[in-house]
């Protein structure tokens, strides 16, 4: 066996889990801290807070008696608050009965109904903040394009840039005009693909004419996890100048191949660093979420295009970047359930659903694509964690909180025999899913 060979896949394998602990270490540690310090704020006192599960690696005592420790399993995490039998928050119920009136309410099974209800969507909820900070953060560091489009930097391409030149304003492309984005995006829309297109720009106040590229050439500007273009080993910056020999002008031109490819091997010419080189690979078959909440499959690569330039930024002010957030997070919550519902009905392949096998690919890829992306990724995952806590599955935060409206309506908790039987079921339910998932994982293209 070449153990010198295995090295490398040896590392990726240990860059793939090392970001996918990170991730889900900030992700679980956020959540768990949703449920600590509502419950502390609801009179409900938490034992243990426990990044990890197992033996106990680091521990410390804080002045409200909660013991603080990193366990030597790094995947997930818990709280223990007073009166629980396990990390699952079931009743100890023999301690229980030997508790004061007092004790009693400091434990999660004597608080009022409102502060144990309150504590359990703590949870999820810091998970949905969290989303929309991160989002929001995102925004604010990397700024927003001004108006009207304003060239911060030109990309390396294989052909003339003509005279176009940074801080250049770009009134009109081929005689129409465009004050802001949206116009120039209608506009690309219109003006024919060729090399060389008229730019209108204001340069040092006049209004000038200089020769310019087609605005969307074939560039790669970002590489998607999981997908044939970063099997392929694709980069940012990468231009495609040909598809089997065939050449190309347009990012909309390499749509259209890929499209109609019906999954069939491409080869792909690549201008990189000012060298040439080719790679081979076959599209994959992807269901895309639509505005209008269905899907559509179609045969993809896994690259997004960009401009010929780098539009100038401006750093966006706080109350805008947070609705940014907040969009994007609603965003990545009805895209998740309008694919679970297709799933479900059969409209999509299952193989959408992907397990912790996944998960982890898409950790190491993102983060091998930079911060930005790595930030980003938690982001997502941390709404699809807060989503999956609410689904009303007993041992999930959801089914607790279908527990709670229980009592609220008809005025006593289910007992204790129920809530085992229940428990029993919702954890054998997800270890069924997850094991579906792992086999997709496996299994899926």
């Amino acid at each position: 066996m070449d153990i010198i060979g295995l090295i490398p896949s040896f590392g990726n394998v240990l860059y793939t889990l090392g970001a996918f602990v990170l991730a889900l270490s900030v992700i679980v540690t956020v959540h768990e801290y949703g449920h600590y310090i509502v419950g502390r704020m609801c009179g409900i006192h938490a034992e243990v807070f426990s990044i990890g599960f197992g033996p106990k690696l680091l521990s410390r005592e804080d002045q409200w008696g909660t013991r603080w420790q990193i366990a030597a399993l790094p995947f997930g995490g818990y709280v223990k608050f007073l009166g629980d039998a396990g990390v699952a928050s079931d009743r100890a119920s023999d301690d229980l009965a030997e508790m004061d009136a007092e004790t009693l309410r400091h434990t999660m099974h004597g608080a009022p109904l409102w502060a144990r209800a309150a504590t359990v969507a703590a949870g999820p909820f810091f998970n949905f903040v969290l989303s929309i900070f991160v989002f929001a953060g995102v925004i604010m560091f990397e700024g927003e394009a001004v108006e009207p489009p304003t060239i911060a930097e030109l990309q390396s391409l294989p052909t003339e840039l003509g005279d176009l030149r940074p801080g250049d304003v770009i009134a009109a492309i081929d005689g129409r005009e465009t004050p802001d984005f949206a116009a120039f995006y209608d506009v690309v829309s219109q003006v024919p693909v060729e090399p060389v297109l008229p730019y209108t720009v204001t340069r040092d106040g006049q209004l000038i004419e200089v020769p310019g590229p087609y605005p969307f050439p074939p560039l790669v500007a970002g590489v998607q996890p999981q997908s044939a273009a970063i099997e392929a080993g694709l980069k940012v910056g990468d231009v495609i100048t040909a598809i089997d020999g065939a050449p190309l002008a347009s990012f909309s031109s390499l749509q259209e191949i890929v499209t109609g490819s019906d999954g069939r091997d491409l080869v792909l010419t690549i201008w990189r660093e000012g060298a040439s080189q080719e790679i081979t690979l076959a599209p994959k078959r992807v269901d895309m979420p639509q505005p209008d909440g269905g899907f559509e499959t179609r045969w993809l690569i896994g690259m997004t295009g960009g401009l010929f330039f780098t539009p100038q930024t401006q750093t966006p002010g706080i109350g805008t970047a947070l609705g940014y957030g907040a969009d994007q997070t609603w965003m990545v919550v009805t895209q998740s359930l309008s694919g679970l519902y297709h799933m479900v009905s059969g409209a999509i392949s299952s193989c959408n659903l992907r397990g912790p096998l996944g998960i982890a690919e898409t950790s190491g890829a993102a983060a091998s694509q930079g911060l930005s992306s790595f930030i980003w990724f938690i982001a997502v995952l941390s709404t699809a964690v807060g989503l999956l806590n609410l689904f009303p599955i007993p041992v999930l935060d959801g089914g607790h909180l279908v527990f709670h409206t229980y009592e609220a309506l008809v005025g006593k908790p289910p007992s204790d025999r129920a809530l085992n039987a229940l428990m029993t079921l919702g954890l054998t339910f997800l270890l069924g899913m997850m094991l579906f998932a792992i086999s997709n994982d496996l299994f899926c293209p």
